[in-house]
């Protein structure tokens, strides 16, 4: 049976024989209401999009609270529609993976519409303007990695692209932030409509990077007499046009050839998935675990859906502040990044296998427990101690949950000053031993051993795509795996990047640990597990 809306409309015994989940609205009725009074669009049609967002308006529409969908864009990789929207009528077969094996599958059909944020191309400006110019818009929301948000080059210069959008103007612009501030332009001069403008992407301060794009657009075309300093004031005052806080949690990897075995199985047709030319895993279907957890400042001029009926969490931006700096600094993100560069280093290909391996298991624990909950933000909203035994007992164990250690150390460079250099700093301002920490300078270590790319076999392998990989590579030449003599300090140049780290770590104490766990890991075969082994198989955990 293959996924098109005919199928779901006309054939829904064949569903519900294989134990999915149809729509509980009339998904035509809909589209045509989206169509008419959008109130909901998104950027960054992906796989998080799809399996978390999409099914967050999914329950909204099934319970009656809301009656529109979501128009979704795609400013980045248009394959992603090609391929993937328009060939399923914009259905998506959403397959959750409980912890115990089984699973919880569902049509997706909240997306009412998908478009190509493509200026190039009449049809869809056309399209995008009349959604942003009509007064029933709420919100616009974004899952479109921490990348799009940037501006610049890590040598802090404009990206070429961004620099073009600001000399050509809105009309012609090409990058995200460029065509949101674009059509915000049109918006204003349609009426200047109150709006929310919600990143729902991983990072924090999510909002503030936004808002932060957005303006530095805005004023550049200021500058160029393109705008007038009305429409800056517009996107600048947060009664109109708000830039909301987030804290988003949900693991949604590359589609797994076992689910679409299954799905093939069970008589679903077209389920393989495709690579596309941006490098883009996606298919049909989305496999993600089932916890999930969306917090939202709620800042909506224009209103919004009531997404508290689907499980969000509605609270104030030091609220979500919180729980994001909880997430991201101790319960969550930092035992993610230490058991990837890890599990790379001792060829594991699944996060789940990881949690089988009892020094993976102790890092993590160590991590969580003992260097981070000292420390912790408490949101109060949540409990620190029980978000970590949800991560330790349930998430990063599920056998079901396909995802890839090399998947999670990709970018590091871009994630370690949040994850480990804020825990240092606490530590560091509330007066306490630096020397007590054990993990955080095994995971740093561990990463500079994986940018080798020599396993702890003495095999090379791939390392993950990072913007300062090569960069950090070349500040480690000359350092040999097998060869502990071979290293002559050339960790200072990167440690002492406090754009990096957050600090200076060579100014610290903790830096000698971690000079000295490196060495360790250069012994050669077999050095990284006996590392693992020395230091934490008798520590408290």
């Amino acid at each position: 049976m293959k996924l098109n809306l005919e199928t779901i409309l006309k054939n829904p015994e064949f569903f519900t024989n294989v134990n999915v989940a149809l729509p509980r609205f009339d998904v035509i009725q809909m589209r045509k209401l989206t169509a008419d009074q959008p109130e909901w669009v998104h950027f960054g049609a992906g796989n998080i999009f799809r399996g978390f967002i999409g099914s967050i308006a999914q329950k909204l529409l099934d319970e009656g609270y809301s009656k529109t969908g979501i128009i979704a864009c795609e400013t980045f990789d248009y394959d992603i529609i090609d391929k993937i929207y328009n060939p399923f009528d914009n259905l998506t077969l959403n397959v959750l993976m409980n912890a115990d094996g089984t699973t919880s599958r569902q049509i997706l059909s909240s997306i009412a519409e998908a478009v190509k944020a493509d200026f190039s191309s009449e049809k869809s400006f056309i399209r995008l303007k009349e959604v942003f110019t009509s007064p029933t818009l709420k919100m616009v929301s974004f899952t479109i990695t921490e990348k799009g948000y940037q501006l610049k080059r890590t040598d802090g210069t404009l990206l070429p692209v961004v620099e073009s959008d600001m000399n050509e103007g809105p009309h012609k612009a090409r990058h995200a932030m460029s065509i949101v501030a674009s059509l915000l332009l049109e918006r204003f001069n349609s009426g200047a409509y109150p709006i929310a403008v919600v990143s729902m992407d991983n990072c924090s301060h999510n909002g503030e990077k936004l808002k932060s794009a957005v303006v530095t657009i805005a004023k550049a075309w200021l500058e160029k007499g393109l705008v007038t300093d009305d429409f800056v004031n517009y996107i600048s005052d947060e009664s109109r046009v708000s830039f909301p806080w987030t804290m988003i949690d949900k693991i949604t990897p590359r589609p797994h050839p076992a689910v679409r075995e299954s799905l093939e199985k069970d008589g679903f047709e077209d389920m393989e998935g495709v690579v596309t030319s941006k490098s883009t895993f996606i298919a049909p279907f989305v496999n993600a675990e089932r916890p999930e957890y969306l917090v939202i400042e709620d800042s909506f001029p224009n209103g919004r859906p009531k997404l508290e009926k689907a499980g969000v969490y509605l609270t104030d931006r030091e609220t979500v502040n919180k729980t994001e700096r909880m997430k991201v600094t101790t319960c969550l993100n930092p035992l993610h990044t230490a058991m990837s560069v890890y599990g790379c280093l001792l060829g594991y290909t699944l996060i789940c296998k990881e949690m089988e391996d009892d020094d993976i298991v102790r890092l993590v624990r160590r991590l969580g427990y003992v260097e981070g909950l000292p420390v912790v933000t408490d949101p109060e909203i949540l409990s620190p101690k029980a978000f970590i035994d949800e991560v330790v007992n349930e998430r990063l164990p599920n056998k079901f949950m396909p995802d890839d250690p090399r998947r999670i150390a990709t970018d590091t460079s871009q994630k370690v000053g949040i994850r480990f250099g804020e825990t240092i700093k606490s530590y560091i301002s509330l007066g306490k031993d630096l020397n007590d920490l054990v993990s955080i300078p095994l995971a740093l270590a561990g990463w500079m051993r994986y940018l080798l790319a020599v396993n702890d076999m003495g095999e090379a392998i791939e390392v993950s795509p990072d913007p300062l990989k090569e960069e950090m590579q070349s500040k480690l030449k000359g350092i040999i795996w097998n060869d502990p003599t071979s290293y002559s300090g050339q960790l200072k140049g990167i440690f002492s990047n406090a754009s990096v780290f957050g600090l200076d770590l060579t100014s610290t104490v903790l830096f000698e640990k971690i000079e000295k766990y490196f060495l360790e890991l250069l012994k050669g075969p077999g050095a990284v597990r006996k590392l693992l082994k020395s230091q934490l198989e008798d520590k408290k955990i």
